[in-house]
């Protein structure tokens, strides 16, 4: 008789997303991974300039490229759109 062989893939929410979000999955740890390393840093909301920001990905194949929105409008962007806060021109 053979030893049973442990399963290899969870089968959790969060786990499934990943699966399912692969390109999203990537970029959000090349962001933890930049921010640790610190090739890339932290900025303020580009709305209201908050301090306490989530990265925000207008483009998955461009993962170090975010812009930097607090959890309310981070999620206002999702709920309305990209047209809602428009990117801006580099200065």
């Amino acid at each position: 008789m053979t030893p049973r062989q442990p399963a290899l893939r969870s089968e959790t929410r969060q786990s499934n997303w990943r699966r399912s979000n692969l390109a999203k999955y990537r970029a959000h740890l090349a962001v933890q991974r930049a921010l640790v390393s610190g090739a890339l840093q932290k900025q303020s909301c580009e709305v209201c300039s908050s301090d306490a920001v989530d990265a925000h990905h207008d483009r998955y194949d461009e993962p170090l490229n975010v812009r930097w929105l607090c959890r309310r409008h981070h999620v206002r962007l999702h709920r309305g759109g990209e047209d809602m806060f428009p990117v801006r021109p580099s200065e």
